[in-house]
């Protein structure tokens, strides 16, 4: 079965096939590190964590890179708010951008350049430009990009260079020849510490001439995937395009009804975004959730879970109501592992049904959706049947996507709230109910019942004796 993907520069769907079939190159932009990861971060890093490990599975060898944005107008600030370095404040949310990374199963990229080791190529990329005629020094020191010199702006949003100049009028005092040009190199402010020496006086790169140059200097001049959220697909992915193959004098070129397309890029994917209760996340409207706040209330693997039961390209809608029906699916799925123990199985010699379907649905467009019904399904026939090699089935196939490689009891039994019952504590009382059954004592039974009922502490006797997991 061949891999399915749906490139946005072509508005379809394509079948994958890599530039070179021994070393599949994709670059996703990472985050800007001046706080800690928001849902819609750990939605690219589960989302994308999730792609590289299907085409790792389909038999692809990957370079996957992710970068870290660690120069910025908000990291500047914030450092100076905070009365510390930019390295202290950026080293600190690289930190806890991997702790959060970690806890939701995402595996490492390969590669995660920062940008701040990059300056250089930046610079030559910029001169490249200059000398093209894509770009022009202003008086200010600033460097921009020259879009009425590259006529296939606007190819991947869709928007034309009409409709883009459509009201758009020249700042006051603005140094750039038309409004639509974005800047490459941002002279230094006089308050400015951090700053680096260029053809055009000190100061430091703009934000997107940042991942065409590490996206060169890491792949050469063109690659495979280029990933990322679906607002970064206008206008930060269109100005990478314009930069690249500016600067570089040629793209990659895809014919899409009779229509030459051209990217340094040949497969562009974006997932879609992040919404709670239905409104746009932002801190404005006081709906911003850090993933650190959610993993308060939530296990990792239910967010991660919840965030892969969702197509990637399609909206996500974070509530609680969400969140717990992730939470109640997931232990479903984990209670089938503990009742029936998963046997050892091999996937290219135990090939069935659900395996194929599940391998179906992941070659359509990365199609999780239908890949956890299928698990269902499994989970379903393993809890009617208590049949070992189903259970070993369930569990190989979630594996791929990072799911289901816990301990049952683990992952059923949780830890406690702050204010809650500990493991060892339920343990006890659970023997304490053993004891008074023995001594047919129910009312003192029934009520260390009732007193685990409170703390929201499922109880499930059987043959093998009680067993319980919280709610």
């Amino acid at each position: 079965m061949s891999l399915t993907v749906y490139n946005t520069l072509t508005r379809q769907k394509e079948t994958f096939v890599p530039l070179n079939p021994e070393n599949v190159r994709m670059y996703v932009c990472g985050m800007t590190v001046y706080d800690y990861c928001h849902l819609g971060h750990a939605r690219v890093m589960v989302v994308f964590d999730m792609i590289a490990r299907w085409l790792r599975q389909s038999g692809h060898p990957l370079t996957y890179v992710r970068n870290i944005t660690d120069i910025d107008d908000k990291i500047i600030a914030r450092a100076a708010e905070n009365g510390e370095t930019i390295g202290e404040l950026t080293t600190r949310f690289i930190a806890a951008m991997h702790e959060d990374a970690d806890a939701l199963g995402v595996i490492r990229p390969d590669v995660e350049p920062k940008a701040t080791e990059h300056v250089a190529q930046m610079i030559a990329m910029i001169e490249r430009l200059i000398a093209n005629g894509k770009a022009y020094a202003a008086e200010n020191g600033d460097v921009y990009y020259a879009v009425r010199e590259f006529p296939a702006y606007g190819q991947l949003s869709g928007k034309s260079l009409d409709d883009l100049r459509a009201g758009e009028r020249v700042e006051v005092d603005s140094f750039k020849r038309d409004p639509l040009d974005f800047v490459l190199w941002k002279a230094a402010k006089p308050n400015e510490a951090d700053f680096w020496p260029s053809p055009w006086g000190n100061g430091r790169p703009g934000w997107h001439i940042e991942c065409s140059a590490m996206g060169e200097q890491l792949f050469g001049d063109t690659f495979d995937i280029h990933g990322g959220g679906a607002d970064l697909q206008f206008p930060h992915h269109e100005n990478e395009i314009a930069q690249s193959c500016g600067a570089q004098g040629h793209c990659h070129t895809h014919e899409v009804n009779g229509k030459l397309i051209d990217s340094h890029v040949k497969y562009w994917l974006h997932n879609g975004f992040i919404r709670v209760d239905n409104e746009k996340m932002s801190k404005s409207l006081g709906n911003f959730f850090t993933i650190r706040e959610v993993l308060q209330k939530y296990d990792a693997e239910v967010v991660r879970f919840f965030i892969l039961r969702a197509h990637y390209r399609s909206p996500l809608n974070y509530s609680d109501a969400h969140l717990d029906d992730a939470k109640g699916a997931l232990t479903r799925l984990y209670t089938a592992l503990k009742n029936t123990p998963p046997a050892e199985f091999d996937l290219s010699n135990d090939a069935n049904d659900y395996t194929r379907r599940f391998f179906a649905a992941m070659n359509d467009d990365f199609g999780t959706v239908e890949a956890v019904a299928v698990l269902f399904e499994l989970a379903l026939e393993v809890n009617k049947t208590g049949d070992a090699h189903l259970a070993g089935c369930l569990k190989t196939l979630a594996g791929i996507i990072g799911l289901l490689q816990r301990d049952p009891a683990e992952f059923l039994q949780g830890s406690a709230a702050s204010d809650g019952l500990t493991n060892a504590a339920i343990d006890a009382l659970i023997e304490q109910r053993k004891q008074a059954r023995a001594d047919k004592n129910w009312a003192e039974s029934d009520r260390i019942r009732d007193v685990l009922n409170a703390e929201n502490i499922i109880l499930e006797d059987g043959a093998g004796g009680t067993t319980w997991r919280r709610g």
